[in-house]
């Protein structure tokens, strides 16, 4: 591999762009809708510690949100910077919900935080109420549009494809905005979101308990982010089953490199390895751990159904697009085959630990919480960040070697007039960058989270909020 070459440094670099910028928006989204279901709680019983949990947890989001608009800032860049004809081939398709993105859903979550941030003793309660749930829908929304571009590369709907210019052209925006790939990813990622907010409530909670401290405010947060984190975790199950059927109709490939099946195969056959051992040159397997009939399941809801495998897919590809000179249409394996194992084991492993911590820490139990388990706790928030990330890299990584999935070909996408250098240089400069602003926002973070709600203030019911500078 020739690593001063443009395409290689112009991935790494997306790669590394992109999943840094996600480090922040699972918990943007999540901790927006946790600040105002905390806030909601207050309003309507108007106990105090809801309040101080409001603002507790809202220092966390603030910090959080405005690194995510720093560095998403730099992807639509990077589109110009090292994508140029990947953007101008679906930049008129792009356009509409990106357009809409930070038009109306950004603008709308912006103003909204600000309203929210400077409005505690200037608005009416329940109008200040409706101001942070302003800003989570509109997180949510954000999310949306993003997702409805990012699942034009999944499965191309909605567009003409322009010879003359050679430009995928919108022709059909509601057709876009109801993709099925973004119908079912939509609601996979924003109860994954949840996750990892409901796992950051757990950890800081649990922090403070284990100590001694506040525990009369934290003690509630913790329940509600244990019970936060299984529903959280029931709905990612859910939306993630018909997020893998519209995967297996729209991208075969993905599913069968997911599942390092190599022959097609239909029923008992059509199993799923919990473990795998393939082949050095990766065209087939040596040794597996296999549950019959599970793949088969997954894939069509139906014990005997028929799921393609590699070979035969990559062997229809090879003449379906023999157009782009490629020969070899399989993604890396050995990334889509474990990024889909630790994306469910990392996030099923969180759901376990918040299901012990509902039963050790219930009403009537005989013992205390041992400091281990505490530990356990407070060292888990990674976990649902890892499925998240981990899940996108899945994503990504296996509609390869596609860009647009059948439309054009990664390697087709890559700005014609940048140098290898060119990228090299770039690709140092952000990860330095990206590297120092980790630092501070980790520090940020840490230092809201160990200072703790401030349980000192006192609140009249009848009197104004007084304004907190976050």
């Amino acid at each position: 591999m020739d690593w001063l070459d443009p395409l290689v440094l112009s991935r790494w670099q997306f790669g590394l762009t992109t999943v840094y910028h996600y480090l922040f928006v699972p918990l943007t989204i999540g901790m927006a809708t946790v600040t105002a279901i905390f806030q909601t709680v207050w309003v309507r019983t108007g106990k105090i510690e809801y309040l101080h949990l409001t603002r507790f947890f809202a220092k966390i989001f603030l910090i959080n949100f405005a690194m995510g608009v720093v560095t998403g800032i730099v992807q639509e860049f990077q589109f110009g910077m090292n994508w140029s004809d990947y953007s101008r081939f679906v930049g008129d398709v792009f356009g509409a919900p990106l357009a809409f993105e930070g038009l109306l859903a950004f603008f709308l979550e912006a103003t909204f935080i600000g309203l929210w941030i400077f409005g505690w003793d200037k608005l009416p309660k329940k109008v200040h109420l409706a101001t942070i749930w302003g800003t989570a829908i509109g997180t949510i929304l954000s999310a949306y549009f993003i997702i409805a571009a990012n699942a034009f590369m999944q499965n191309p709907v909605g567009y003409t494809y322009n010879a003359a210019t050679n430009r995928a052209e919108l022709t059909d925006f509601w057709a876009l905005l109801t993709n099925k790939v973004a119908l079912a990813a939509f609601p996979h990622t924003i109860f994954g979101a949840l996750m990892f907010a409901t796992g950051v409530v757990i950890s800081v909670s649990a922090w403070h308990i284990s100590r001694g401290q506040h525990v009369d405010t934290l003690r509630p947060a913790l329940k509600f982010g244990l019970w936060g984190m299984l529903v959280a975790t029931a709905g990612v199950v859910l939306s993630g089953d018909q997020l893998g059927l519209a995967m297996v109709s729209t991208q075969p490939m993905k599913m069968a490199a997911a599942e390092a099946m190599f022959n097609s195969s239909c029923g008992a056959d059509a199993s799923f390895s919990l473990f795998s051992i393939g082949t050095p040159d990766g065209t087939g397997e040596i040794w597996s751990l296999r549950v019959p009939y599970l793949l088969a399941f997954l894939s069509t809801h139906d014990l005997n159904g028929c799921v393609e495998g590699i070979n035969d897919l990559n062997a229809q590809y090879a003449q379906q697009f023999a157009s782009t000179g490629l020969t070899e249409f399989t993604p890396v394996l050995w990334i889509t085959y474990w990024a889909f194992r630790w994306m469910i084991g990392l996030g099923m492993l969180h759901a376990f630990i918040a299901l012990v911590g509902l039963w050790i820490t219930r009403k009537g139990a005989k013992k205390p919480p041992a400091p281990w388990m505490w530990k356990i706790a407070i060292w888990s928030f990674p976990l649902a960040l890892g499925a998240n990330i981990v899940g996108w890299v899945f994503t990504e990584m296996g509609r390869q070697p596609w860009i647009v999935f059948s439309l054009m070909t990664t390697k087709n996408g890559v700005s014609p007039g940048v140098s290898g250098v060119e990228v090299l240089i770039s690709l140092i400069a952000f990860t330095l960058i990206y590297a120092s602003l980790a630092v501070v926002e980790v520090g940020l973070i840490v230092r809201a989270a160990k200072k703790g709600p401030d349980t000192t203030e006192k609140h009249d019911e009848d009197a104004p909020v007084p304004s907190v500078v976050y």
